[in-house]
């Protein structure tokens, strides 16, 4: 017997005629993944009075950053917002770097699990396959990869927007006598690169991550071969160590902070200036540009004019300071048009930017090259390495596939979630992305998900957006339990007004011009549609909570 949510006992598991039956778990909330939403979602809604569980696929928590150990894994988000803003944890944790690094952040989410005593309602090493709902139960039937059945209440998914690899549709990945990897799946003792020929394939944020890594770890004899169809836009990260007196001062003030970034555009502790380039001469626009990049991280995005997202002029001006920086540092003529070309390949931050340390200076080692996959691309994988259209067998030892992920819905597509009409979720998204606020969607009700699809997410700190919008999931479950309700369904009506909010956000920014993950560009065959809610975290959580203090507008409840 379980307690619904509306205090009365009821048996969620009567049902007998589905391979559904006989559950291993009956519940209230399951949360999919244990990232930082699965975490916080689980100390949040277990402290509400609702019995919750979480199931990962891995075995400890930290989500992306449990999978992620490919050579130099770091994270971008400056120190201290890239964390739980839930006081037990921030009190007792001290961070040693600005831009923490795989291993530390995998001690963090330990140190979390433990701290808020998470692992009791965690089940590890499981995968889901499958969910449905059931009208009669009025709640999911979630299956994993092991056969183990859960029946629960509400089904939230935390999986976050890089829970499907990707890999290119080249002939022959599997027949490379080498040893390959994709970056999302390294092993944890690492691979020895010292004196071999390795090749990395894309230069995304993960792979300029390897790049840096490998190009020292090869040595003099080993040779490394970067394949770059698009030149990344970074700038440098300028990573310290904390001190003790700067910790201490920051955790005076840290709940504070916590709030503060939920007040910026991308939940950090800084936004875009109000000025516009227009109201700076020549000389005052490359001073304020000069003291962004001198400060570093995200500020010469994120910090920046107004207008760069708007006005081409604004947008080029800001290419231009940028590929100066870029090309004074590297030597080779070829190698710097490649890396920092005079003319861009596209609009200045129309693909996600990264942050750098010394990834420019690799370039000027003799055993470190590019291939330009624009004008010879890969045509496939042999025994030997990567063959390119011009017949050419490039050979290596060890290839990294930095080839990113199906942005933001390819983990919820890839689950079978079958919804109240017994649609697939795939089948219903195959032609275009219905939500509503980025959370739920039409006709899969009780459902639920974080940092995914039209909601701030990739244009957002994670944590910033993932903790207000698992607040308010938490805030709607509880006023349907205190009013006896237990079904909740988005209206088509809404999604389709939450797409089309979602398209104008995005179509007024130049970044609406490039093909990128943010719009699905990077994956043949899918639909080009903006991904992501870019109106800012503070408007976005304006809208979400001006739906539920308007009576839930958008959802019937019952």
């Amino acid at each position: 017997m379980q307690r619904d949510l509306g205090g009365k006992p009821q048996d969620i598991s009567a049902r007998v005629d589905s391979p559904y039956s006989d559950p291993d778990l009956v519940i209230d909330v399951l949360c999919i993944g244990a990232g930082f939403a699965g975490c916080y979602l689980l100390h949040t809604l277990r402290n509400a009075g609702f019995r919750t569980k979480i199931i990962e696929a891995g075995s400890d928590y930290g989500g992306v950053w449990h999978w992620n150990s490919y050579p130099g894994a770091r994270v971008d988000s400056q120190w201290p917002v890239y964390a739980l803003g839930i006081p037990e944890v921030y009190e007792n944790w001290t961070w040693s770097e600005q831009y923490p690094g795989e291993r530390e952040l995998k001690e963090y989410f330990r140190f979390v699990g433990d701290r808020l005593d998470l692992r009791r309602d965690t089940e590890f090493g499981k995968k889901v396959v499958s969910a449905e709902w059931d009208e009669e139960m009025m709640g999911w039937k979630v299956k994993c990869d092991d056969g183990f059945l859960v029946h629960a209440k509400f089904l939230v998914a935390g999986i976050g927007f890089a829970a499907k690899r990707y890999f290119p549709p080249w002939d022959g990945l599997g027949s490379f006598r080498g040893v390959m990897h994709h970056s999302s799946f390294w092993p944890r003792e690492g691979v020895d690169v010292k004196g071999k020929r390795v090749a990395v394939v894309g230069t995304g944020a993960t792979g300029l991550q390897i790049i840096q890594e490998w190009a020292k770890e090869i040595g003099e004899e080993g040779r490394l071969t970067v394949f770059q169809r698009t030149p990344n836009i970074a700038c440098p990260m300028r990573q310290k160590k904390i001190s003790k007196e700067e910790d201490a001062e920051m955790k005076k003030r840290l709940a504070e902070v916590m709030k503060q970034r939920l007040d910026t555009e991308a939940g950090f502790l800084y936004t875009s200036s109000e000025l516009k380039m227009a109201d700076h001469t020549v000389e005052e626009r490359e001073k304020f540009f000069e003291d962004l990049w001198e400060m570093g991280g995200f500020r010469f995005f994120s910090n920046t004019y107004s207008d760069l997202l708007v006005n081409r002029e604004t947008n080029s001006a800001a290419y231009d300071f940028w590929a100066r920086k870029i090309r004074a540092r590297v030597h080779d003529a070829r190698k710097r048009d490649l890396l920092a070309p005079l003319t861009p390949l596209h609009v200045f931050c129309g693909k996600r930017p990264s942050l750098e340390q010394d990834y420019y200076e690799q370039y000027n080692k003799a055993n470190v090259d590019i291939v330009n996959t624009r004008e010879t691309p890969i045509a496939n994988i042999v025994q030997e390495g990567v063959r390119t259209e011009d017949g050419t067998v490039h050979e290596f030892d060890i290839i990294a596939l930095a080839t990113g992920f199906d942005f933001v819905t390819g983990g919820l597509k890839d689950i079978d979630i079958r919804g109240s009409n017994g649609e697939l979720l795939r089948d219903k998204w195959d032609k275009g992305t219905l939500t509503h606020l980025g959370m739920t969607t039409s006709s899969f009700p009780n459902f639920f998900f974080l940092y995914g699809p039209q909601g701030p997410t990739a244009h957002s700190n994670g944590p910033s957006c993932v903790e207000p919008q698992a607040d308010w999931i938490s805030d709607v479950l509880r006023q349907m339990r205190d009013e006896g309700s237990v079904k909740i369904d988005a209206m088509p009506e809404a999604e389709l007004e939450w797409k089309q909010l979602v398209y104008e956000k995005s179509a007024s920014s130049l970044r609406n011009t490039v093909l990128s993950p943010y719009n699905g560009g990077n994956i043949p065959g899918k639909p080009i549609e903006a991904l992501c809610y870019c109106g800012g975290l503070p408007d976005y959580l304006c809208r979400i909570g001006e739906a539920r203090d308007q009576g839930m507008k958008g959802f019937t409840v019952s």
